[in-house]
């Protein structure tokens, strides 16, 4: 094991997928570094690994990367692990390991599980491209935002399968938002991957939001979302579309290009001048 930061993934629920190349790491490392020890220390006696434990995690990355470089530096061998799957995926580690590149450290990893790979490959949808987005906001609004900047890039001409991290709590209305966003696209919900209770529910986005309004969810979720359909109305006509209908409704040109623009992601101006020119046409 060379002096350096190795970053390790570790099981995202079944404790048989930690590698034999893990725990060899594991075993050589100076100092392990992970989000939580109360998640990270069961583990490792598991396996017999009696590594120091340190946190690292966002309330205190920021201030630790100094010294840890200085650790590196002097030819300390540091792991990274995350409490479940790979590491910097969702999770801490981004700036101690970009901070080390640049540093001229040795920088490595160590391949294994990952929640987002394993719903992809579970959903039934099609496995590329993909575009894995972590957490949407948990506040309705920028997560509505957010949504809607997918939206504005699909119809750029982005055509992938979509992935989400989403916590329990959270899924009946993430997965409503992601319905009234997208519509009645193919979609997955993966939830505990790996453990007792694994189950891959597949449906169309507003079939999974009824579902889970009425069946609380327990555990880790992922959502996989289709792309969309290759007969889907293009960005420019989608735009057209809401804003006639705006128009139509008695909207000023103002109002109906700040909707329009809420509502796809789109900059003001943009939206704004062809309302303009909508209504130019229209005499």
């Amino acid at each position: 094991m060379a002096p350096g930061l190795w970053l390790v993934a570790t099981p995202i629920g079944n404790l048989g997928d930690l590698s034999t190349r893990a725990v060899v790491t594991l075993r050589g490392a100076d100092l392990v570094l992970c989000e939580d020890t109360r998640v990270t220390a069961p583990m490792l006696a598991r396996f017999g690994i009696s590594a120091p434990l340190a946190a690292l995690h966002d309330h205190n990355e920021a201030q630790e990367v100094p010294r840890l470089l200085e650790r590196l530096r002097g030819g300390a061998r540091l792991a990274l692990v995350s409490d479940a799957g790979t590491p910097l995926v969702s999770d801490p580690g981004y700036r101690l390991a970009r901070a080390a590149m640049e540093a001229g450290i040795f920088v490595s990893a160590v391949p294994g599980p990952n929640a987002a790979v394993m719903a992809l490959t579970l959903s039934g949808l099609p496995p590329q491209p993909f575009l894995f987005m972590g957490f949407l906001p948990p506040k309705a609004v920028a997560r509505a935002e957010a949504i809607s900047r997918l939206r504005a890039a699909e119809g750029a001409g982005l055509s992938a399968t979509l992935i989400f991290f989403e916590a329990p709590h959270r899924l009946a209305e993430c997965l409503a938002a992601l319905a009234e966003g997208f519509g009645d696209r193919p979609a997955a919900v993966a939830r505990e991957l790996t453990k007792r209770f694994e189950e891959v529910r597949r449906a169309s986005l507003p079939e999974l939001a009824a579902h889970y309004a009425t069946h609380a969810p327990r555990g880790e979720i992922v959502v996989v979302v289709g792309p969309a359909a290759a007969d889907a109305p293009s960005g420019v006509e989608e735009v057209e579309a809401r804003l006639r209908a705006a128009l139509a409704a008695g909207e000023s040109l103002r109002d109906a290009a700040a909707m329009v623009a809420a509502a796809t992601g789109l900059p003001r101006r943009q939206v704004y001048a062809r309302a303009l020119e909508l209504s130019r046409q229209d005499g």
